[in-house]
């Protein structure tokens, strides 16, 4: 049975904070004046036409909602937030402030922050793309106060019993008689931060519990003690009792926060942590929203595969994050680690999302893993072509890119809070030098990229343009050939080959993992090539880059050559 071609989304995820900076100061815990912020405004038509030419059809705006943050823009009637309670100079985009407001960073005019990001929906759409953001709807800043939220509606906490640690109609859990402690040796914003609310206090009592899920009224550094969680009706310090009916307050806020931003045209919503969320409440939500606005899609961050059949059939969900399996399984592979082998991607089909492969969104780099580029990971932007090829064509649920990754970028640097970990900052204000290069002052042409780089962009734009326009990589079905392969010329635990195939399009795709070039001799079952109705002599044409291939009989097999770390996909003719 064929899947809906429709599955087949090529996701690209930029930060509007990162993505339209050119400045290239790069100061240590610099303000925004010092190194600089993307807007909304920076975005342009020239920018998205680009990147649908690379094949994107979904772009996700990354951190727009409005976010503690330490500076200052009390000029324009926005309450200053506490840094004791702000991770980096820009502040966290998972510590919302105001989920019915935008990041005043991103804006040109800031009174008219809200109309630059209705242009830049409109522009997205204007350019044959659809418009993904985020939801964030397990915890809020400690901060949190909207300011602009429609009338009639309530705060979170606002009619909160503050003495109860749990009640069903509280929108926070409370440590009651505690009043909230800020971790020990936290320096925001670094030395040369100076700020009147900078003295290691924060007035919140009783404390609230921390997002993850940390009863403690004195959370670590290392918690996410910026953020309080909210209270879908779990009891999670009583055996997690659930009390769901009558529905908690907190799902009618949240489903009222949705159909705000579903209103003014957004195409799908990226939820964060979805599995600290009851899956009753999406259950609940999903389908109320898709009433109203059916061309939602719900994407779910996601990493316990014993719970990723309640989140899709439960919770409906379109999609999940398929990081515990297939990102970790080549990045193994990436990264020639010992241990690696093409085995462990059989596994994940064949078991962790058997049968829900379709559902499953692969990638290779987003804004919480490690750059490609970055020794933390591969040190060469080069080595994950294999990887690529495998988390674009295994099978046809979406593919997501994030911004610099299609150019090698290492994510190096020391940029405040986030520290020397191989990943672009989304806690500081921060230039991406290869990113910028591409960028090359608001041109999008890629006028400082090195020819390695553009040649790299090339092969993204050459392999994500397939998936999007080949029916057999983004709707057809899927036939592994490594048992098939096992005892052949070339054959090891570094090389993966599989079939995709409809019934008027055929591709062959041949990966190696290895660091060293391997001679294969590739044979697909006498079974598959009779369903096939394939024989005899075979032409081949790769889509990466048009090189053809043939075998005199297909039954002898395909013998090729496959430079280190490579692949390709080999459409039969």
């Amino acid at each position: 049975m064929q899947s809906d071609p429709n599955h087949k989304l090529v996701i690209y995820q930029l930060l509007p904070r990162l993505f339209g900076n050119a400045k290239t100061v790069n100061k240590f815990y610099g303000s925004v004046e010092e190194n600089g912020v993307g807007k909304f405004n920076d975005i342009t038509d020239i920018g998205l036409q680009e990147l649908k030419k690379m094949g994107f059809t979904h772009i996700w705006y990354t951190g727009v909602i409005e976010h503690a943050t330490m500076t200052d823009y009390s000029a324009f009637g926005i309450i200053p937030d506490d840094p004791d309670v702000v991770k980096g100079r820009a502040g966290s985009p998972y510590a919302v402030k105001d989920y019915y407001d935008v990041d005043p960073d991103l804006a040109i005019d800031v009174k008219n922050r809200m109309a630059e990001y209705e242009a830049l929906i409109k522009r997205t759409h204007t350019n044959g793309m659809q418009v993904l953001m985020d939801f964030v709807p397990n915890h809020v800043a400690r901060t949190y106060h909207s300011d602009v939220m429609p009338a009639g509606m309530r705060n979170f906490g606002e009619d909160d019993d503050k003495n109860k640690a749990f009640d069903p109609k509280n929108d926070f859990y409370y440590i009651p008689g505690q009043p909230f402690k800020v971790p020990g040796g936290y320096n925001p914003g670094g030395n040369d931060f100076h700020s009147p609310l900078k003295d290691g206090h924060f007035d919140e009592n009783p404390a609230k519990a921390t997002g993850n899920n940390i009863f403690s009224a004195a959370p670590s550094l290392d918690d996410w003690f910026e953020t309080i969680k909210l209270n879908y009706g779990v009891d999670y310090q009583n055996g997690h009792q659930t009390h769901f009916d009558p529905i908690p307050p907190v799902w009618q806020k949240m489903y009222d926060i949705l159909n705000f931003w579903s209103n003014k045209g957004i195409d799908g919503f990226r939820c964060d942590m979805v599995e600290y969320v009851p899956f009753e409440f999406w259950g609940w939500v999903i389908p109320k929203l898709k009433a109203a606005h059916p061309h939602l899609i719900f994407i779910g961050e996601a990493y316990n595969k014993t719970e990723y059949n309640n989140y899709l059939f439960k919770g409906h969900f379109d999609y999940l994050y398929d990081k515990v399996g297939l990102y970790d399984a080549v990045r193994k592979l990436v990264s020639n680690d010992s241990h690696a082998s093409t085995w462990d991607i059989n596994s994940v089909w064949n078991n962790d999302s058997k049968g829900i492969d379709e559902h499953m969104i692969r990638f290779m780099e987003n804004h919480d893993e490690q750059r490609i580029a970055s020794p933390d990971f591969a040190g060469n932007p080069w080595y994950a072509v294999p990887g690529m090829i495998v988390t674009a064509t295994l099978n046809t649920g979406p593919v997501m890119i994030y911004f610099g990754q299609e150019v090698g970028e290492p994510g190096a640097g020391v940029e405040g809070f986030g520290g020397q970990d191989g990943r672009s900052s989304i806690f500081d204000y921060w230039g991406v030098p290869e990113h910028q290069k591409w960028l090359n002052n608001g041109q999008f042409d890629g006028g400082q990229l090195s020819d390695s780089q553009k040649q790299l962009r090339g092969f993204y734009r050459k392999l994500l343009n397939a998936v999007k326009d080949n029916e057999a990589l983004n709707s057809g079905r899927f036939y592994e050939l490594m048992m098939a392969n096992e005892h052949n010329t070339g054959f090891n635990q570094r090389v993966y080959m599989y079939l995709r195939y409809t019934d008027n399009q055929r591709v062959l795709v041949i990966t190696n993992f290895n660091r060293n070039e391997q001679h294969l001799n590739v044979k697909l079952p006498a079974d598959l090539l009779q369903q096939l109705h394939v024989s005899g002599s075979v032409n081949f044409i790769d889509l990466l880059n048009g090189t053809a291939y043939s075998t005199s009989d297909i039954n002898n097999g395909l013998d090729i050559t496959l430079p280190a770390t490579s692949g390709v996909m080999l459409k039969i003719q």
